[in-house]
């Protein structure tokens, strides 16, 4: 019997890889000799660079940045030597949980770390990049990014903006003549899976600024900034589209990213199933074992354990999720490819009970070890 387990971490508790080898542990109790496939999953934010980086044989490096207002964070990243590519999320240089709830202000928070990280990658070796821009604590359009990066961002007096969306207030020109010369090289996806544009009513300013801590004074300020930035990012690119779906991701770096660099915008299911290769370990598999923290009628709208089984059904694979909690409306994913799904909680318990990683993992072998009776049932009934 061949098993691939493709399940998303659960947060708080196991990382994708942990939790398909908590689920290879119990089945194995009653098929040991089963060939069980691990397989990394993510969907493009938290938990995607330890992910892929372990899943696809790479390792981790640390790179001191420039956090969000400034002050140094580590930041760790993936590097994938065979195809020399950095795995990046944007939030470990500017993710909102690098700041105190009261200190959040996108006036000041700067993308520059994130800059920084890329440049750390640059100079390893590395020319692909999979960055993953949710979480952030910004909205600065990724100016502070590509000032890190040798873009000259240039008030009327020829000097450098400060950082921040309140930089942008002062930008006057953009300049490429200091820009990475290796940039040129490289090629970028980045796992976004909002669609709001730049600017306006549905921009990234309006839906987004107030749980960075804008006031409504600073949002219609900083979307008036932000598009008179467009504006002048058409000098240099023409094609510059502040309403293209995506552009608004993460405080306007879905612009930056397809404007300057370019890259693409994809979802981050989509890119972490292409990059690794998850289909070709579906084609000679018996069952397909998904799963997630919380199963619920979110799940069915598109999230990671659905983008599995969209996969798996394509190749005509029958497909089991696991779940730390189950909610009534989950039903929906038997819609969607999932076959049954069950919650691996055991008991009555406490969320933090649940949650802690040792019982986590001792419930998700339980659990596969009762799926695997249930097979085996089957199977001897013929």
């Amino acid at each position: 019997m061949k098993i691939v387990t493709a399940i998303d971490s659960f947060k708080g508790s196991m990382t994708s890889i942990e939790a398909g080898n908590a689920f290879a542990e119990g089945f194995h109790r009653v098929y040991p000799d089963a060939e069980i496939a691990v397989r990394p999953l993510a969907d493009g934010g938290e938990g995607t660079v330890e992910a892929l980086t372990k899943g696809m044989n790479g390792h981790l490096e640390h790179v001191t940045v420039t956090g969000p207002f400034g002050e140094p964070v580590d930041c760790p990243y993936g590097i994938i030597r065979d195809s020399i590519t950095a795995v990046i999320e944007m939030s470990g240089a500017a993710g909102i949980t690098l700041v105190p709830a009261e200190e959040l202000n996108p006036l000041s928070a700067t993308t520059y770390g994130v800059g920084e990280v890329i440049a750390d990658a640059i100079r390893k070796g590395c020319r692909r990049f999979i960055i993953g821009i949710g979480g952030s604590a910004t909205n600065d359009g990724g100016a502070g990014m590509l000032q890190a990066l040798g873009f000259g961002l240039l008030d009327s007096n020829g000097k450098e903006i400060s950082r921040g969306a309140r930089g942008l207030m002062n930008l006057a020109v953009i300049t490429e003549e200091h820009v990475l010369p290796e940039l040129a090289e490289c090629t970028f996806r980045i796992a976004c899976d909002v669609t709001n544009p730049l600017c306006g009513s549905n921009g990234c300013s309006a839906v987004f600024g107030p749980q960075k801590g804008a006031r409504p004074e600073d949002i219609r300020n900083m979307d008036r900034w932000l598009a008179r930035y467009a504006e002048i990012s058409k000098a240099l690119h023409p094609d510059a589209d502040p309403d293209f779906p995506g552009t608004g991701a993460a405080g306007g770096m879905g612009f930056a990213f397809r404007t300057f660099l370019p890259a693409e915008l994809q979802s981050g299911i989509r890119i972490v199933l292409e990059e690794t290769r998850l289909e070709s370990y579906l084609a000679d598999a018996d069952l397909i074992i998904t799963g997630e923290g919380r199963l619920d009628a979110q799940t069915a709208m598109g999230k990671v354990p659905v983008g599995v089984a969209n996969l798996a059904k394509a190749h005509g694979k029958p497909v089991i999720a696991f779940a730390g909690s189950v909610t009534d409306d989950a039903c929906a994913c038997n819609e969607c490819g999932i076959d049954a799904f069950f919650p691996i909680v055991r008991g009555v318990t406490t969320l933090e009970e649940a949650c802690e990683p040792e019982n986590a993992k001792k419930n998700m072998a339980a659990a596969a070890e009762q799926a695997a009776r249930l097979i085996k049932l089957q199977i001897a009934k013929g």
